[in-house]
């Protein structure tokens, strides 16, 4: 498994790092805190560790720019730091987006089981089903997420546009999407995948607290594998999910 390690120059404890890591069977990539030197690196890397040091603060557009690959490419992101310095990339970087943190001095060997304890849950959530879920509410969000992490492999974007951004580059299994979002809302964003050949056929369910019959038909055309409303238990949404992924297994399995 490669990790891509980002630290702002070697050092004693960067070089033990590396040194424990690549013991523990994996390939550490090393990377500046730069964005141009961290770019060409990180596609192949599933988990990124990333080393702070003092200049933090300046370090806003590579915080930026790490928050996106990490949610786009469904990274983990574990951060080593002082107390102050992981405030400041909490700021930028939504806490929920973060794997892990450690604090310095940091345990080594505990840096090494938890990135173990990573690979481990990767390799159970490529047997996941994954789910992409876009809502512009936070809470409801990382509620969603509460919800269904349990069984399935769950992704989180908070508009349209970032939704259509992420399906470019990655398909999941189903997207569960909100209806009223500002500037791209929930049928318009299905009317851009259902229009663009490489989206047109994944599956999507609409989530949301708009249960009026005009808003239903209005969609009705777009084809949605569901319409759940929000007030429903998560005991009946998980069921709808699970009764959706069952019945597509079984028209899979009736086409063989």
């Amino acid at each position: 498994m490669k990790i891509l390690f980002i630290a702002e120059a070697k050092s004693f404890m960067v070089d033990a790092i590396t040194k424990n890591l690549t013991a523990a069977k994996f390939e550490v990539i090393f990377a500046k805190s730069k964005i141009n030197d961290i770019e060409p690196l990180q596609k192949d890397a599933l988990i990124i560790l990333m080393y702070l040091s003092d200049n933090v603060d300046d370090m806003t557009d590579t915080l930026v720019y790490l928050k996106d690959i990490t949610v786009e490419g469904e990274k983990k992101l574990f951060i080593v730091g002082s107390e102050s310095e992981v405030k400041t990339v909490k700021q930028i970087i939504p806490e929920a987006v973060i794997t892990g943190v450690m604090p310095r001095p940091l345990n080594v060997k505990e840096l090494v089981d938890r990135m173990n304890d990573a690979v481990s849950d990767l390799n159970k959530r490529e047997e996941k089903k994954h789910i992409l879920i876009v809502d512009d509410d936070p809470v409801m969000l990382r509620t969603i997420k509460e919800w269904l992490s349990a069984k399935y492999n769950v992704t989180m974007v908070n508009s349209g546009m970032n939704a259509i951004t992420y399906l470019a580059k990655n398909r999941p299994d189903l997207v569960l999407l909100d209806y009223e979002m500002p500037v791209c809302s929930g049928p318009q964003t299905l009317e851009m995948m259902r229009s663009e050949s490489d989206t047109s056929d994944i599956p999507v369910m609409f989530l949301t607290a708009k249960g009026d019959r005009e808003s239903v038909m209005k969609v009705l055309s777009l084809k949605p594998e569901g319409y759940l409303l929000k007030t429903m238990k998560p005991a009946e949404i998980i069921d709808s999910l699970e009764t959706f992924f069952e019945k597509q297994k079984a028209a899979e399995v009736s086409r063989l």
